[in-house]
């Protein structure tokens, strides 16, 4: 038997539609499994809390085995994981191909549709949060909209909220906005396809429930740069959620339901030569791993995968193929870049960060690690508290800059948005008004003024 691999890792298909997928008994036999080899080998102590937990679990008991663990213990462990993938594709040795074939996370997952299928005490709660077009559409109501976001500022409201919703008075949440994304979006010239030897020449965006609902400008940026750069564009219509926070839930049958309202619209554009490119990791995982992981035999999910990029990624790509302007006018100075899970579980190396070295006048600070928001994971009350902890590593190294003259950044960037709001608030007051998406930086670069997003 080999100790550990040395070959790229693989990824089996998820059978979650075979009926021992949802046999409790089989999944406690695989978890009992896996974490008897995660107890030998302990390198990814330092990713999450699923495995300090784990792992305190077997040093508290009689035996310091786990057989000395209850099984009722695991979901504990369960509990802590939030899928972001890190794990498998960064630390585990013994991942596919090696013959233990151990998936960590997509073990956890099963044991979240478990527990999902039988109801667990928060279910309302997280039903709730994880319907993130419901929530955008009945928040972008005006009047909605303003007494939404009057809450979120509310330290009285925020008290109530955490009581009866289960949401962390302390947590950041999103403001909503009127001027949806959807909306007010720019429509694409009718610029001539100037196809590369690496990349295609017309862009599909996805453009996110974050981006449509919560931060609109990050999507004009994004057609703005596209624009300048002369690449016509769609926005694919009337999109659902990517199901990525349904998927951290365990409700598969909701990811399903949401594929089926996404992939028509997304696989014709695919099929008529779009790259399809989402501003937010997590949606672009989505449709690039895991739902061709869940329906391997669908052909269409299969296609549109294929065709999915992030927007660096493929920005990148365009500059190789010598599409893509590099007349910058201003640079961002010192950016404190942090790498998001899900962007780095890609494997498309740091794209953002050589686009944004291509600037002038900057110097950009990468941090790769994880900063603990998670999705809707760090917004709960019982786990909020958690994943500041986690994310204090990067707290620590996002505030600093070697090349600023008073040790701090100029601007605090991630791909993930959400994450750059939880390192802001890990950090402090010191951060405020310093948060820009890598989006936004490129796009400013090629003005004079400096005037930022779009409302």
């Amino acid at each position: 038997m080999r100790e550990g691999s040395l070959e790229a890792p693989t990824r089996n298909a998820l059978l979650w539609k075979n009926d021992q997928f949802y046999d409790e008994e089989a999944c406690i036999d695989e978890l009992e499994r896996i974490f008897d080899i995660c107890h030998g080998c302990r390198r990814c102590v330092s990713l999450c809390n699923s495995f300090p937990t784990l792992f305190d679990l077997i040093d508290e008991g009689e035996s310091g085995e786990l057989d000395s663990v209850d099984v009722t213990d695991y979901w504990k462990v369960v509990d802590q994981c939030y899928l972001c993938d890190v794990c498998y594709l960064a630390k585990c040795p013994y991942v596919p191909p090696h013959p233990w074939n151990l998936d960590f996370p997509h073990t956890m997952l099963r044991a979240k549709a478990i527990q999902f299928k039988k109801g667990t005490r928060n279910k309302t709660r997280d039903t709730i949060l994880s319907n993130t077009s419901a929530n955008g559409k009945f928040a972008s109501i005006p009047v909605v909209t303003e007494t939404i976001n009057f809450a979120t500022d509310n330290k009285i409201l925020r008290s109530a909220g955490e009581k009866i919703a289960g949401v962390h008075k302390s947590a950041w949440l999103p403001k909503f906005t009127k001027k949806t994304f959807e909306k007010n979006f720019e429509i694409s010239d009718d610029y001539a396809v100037q196809d590369g030897k690496l990349t295609k020449g017309k862009v599909a965006v996805y453009a996110t429930c974050y981006i449509n609902w919560n931060e609109p400008g990050i999507g004009h940026d994004l057609l703005e740069i596209l624009k300048i750069n002369k690449i016509p564009y769609k926005v694919v219509e009337k999109q659902a959620c990517c199901g990525m926070p349904k998927l951290e839930l365990g409700d598969l049958d909701s990811v399903e339901q949401l594929k089926n309202r996404n992939i028509p619209k997304m696989v014709n554009l695919a099929k008529n030569g779009y790259v399809i490119v989402s501003p937010i990791p997590s949606c672009t995982l989505m449709f690039k791993q895991e739902l061709p992981l869940l329906f391997p035999d669908d052909q269409d999910v299969q296609i549109v995968g294929k065709a999915m990029m992030d927007p660096f990624e493929y920005f990148r790509a365009r500059m190789k193929d010598n599409l893509f302007k590099l007349d910058f006018r201003s640079g961002p100075g010192n950016v404190s870049y942090h790498v998001s899970c899900h962007l780095r579980v890609q494997n498309v190396g740091q794209k953002t960060r050589e686009v944004l070295e291509k600037l002038p006048d900057s110097a950009i600070n990468t941090v790769e690690r994880c900063s603990g928001h998670a999705g809707t994971w760090g917004i709960k009350k019982e786990f909020h508290e958690m994943s500041l902890k986690i994310g204090r590593p990067v707290f620590r190294q996002m505030r600093t800059h070697k090349n600023a003259d008073n040790g701090a950044p100029d601007i605090i960037a991630s791909d993930c948005q959400l994450a750059a709001q939880h390192i802001k608030q890990g950090i402090g007051s010191e951060a405020d008004d310093r948060v820009k998406h890598p989006l936004t930086i490129l796009a400013e670069a090629y003005k004079n003024d400096q005037q930022g997003s779009k409302p």
